[in-house]
């Protein structure tokens, strides 16, 4: 299966006139990676091309590395079902560097990049559309980025007084506990049943 999928990377590969910059199989699946220029002409083989046929966009979804200069991996899995393939397609990318919409060649894609869009700041060049989709409006940020904070920066609530959603900062209900597992209240200090990492005797009262 895997000499299979490598002789069908190498053929993408060659019949894409350096389109592919890299070629892996792992876990059973064909990966390639591509320049953001030439992800559009990449897009149409992989849907086009009689030995591969891999009509179905099935998900964008974005990757963050903050420590590499080309911080996200823009993913797109596609599927074959003439053939009962899949194949995944890497582009990387900055904060500041469009990857081209894959909209005119997957009808599919327009949902898909919003969310990347929403979720990781990951521009589209010529999409049709895009704003965010998961997010409220005027939401800061990109939650899935890997510097964005945990509690995020604003809360939103029903006001019953005002009779509206009313944005406020983040406050947190208590502070950072810490815990106390020899309290009684927290942690039984004998050794349980079937637990085989205690100490002494296994039950003991």
């Amino acid at each position: 299966m895997d000499q299979e999928l490598k002789e069908l990377g190498d053929h993408i590969a060659q019949e894409t006139a350096g389109a592919v910059t890299a070629c892996h199989v792992r876990l059973g699946e064909l990966m390639l990676e591509c320049a953001a220029g030439k992800l559009l002409p990449l897009l149409v083989f992989l849907r086009d091309d009689p030995k591969c046929l891999f009509k179905q966009l099935i998900d964008i979804c974005g990757v963050d590395w903050p420590e590499r200069a080309k911080r996200f991996d823009v993913v797109y899995n596609l599927l074959s079902l003439v053939n009962n393939q899949r194949i995944r397609i890497k582009v990387a990318t900055d904060e500041s560097t469009p990857v081209p919409s894959a909209a005119p060649v997957f009808n599919a894609a327009g949902w898909f990049e919003r969310e990347t869009y929403d979720l990781y700041g990951v521009w589209f060049s010529d999409h049709p559309d895009l704003r965010r989709i998961l997010t409220d409006y005027g939401f800061e940020g990109h939650p899935l980025r890997k510097d964005f904070p945990l509690t995020g920066f604003v809360e939103l609530r029903w006001d019953d007084v005002q009779k509206r959603v009313v944005y406020e900062p983040v406050k947190l209900a208590q502070e950072f506990r810490r815990f106390d597992f020899l309290s009684p209240w927290e942690g039984a200090r004998q050794a349980l049943p079937g637990d085989e990492k205690a100490q002494g005797k296994t039950g003991a009262n």
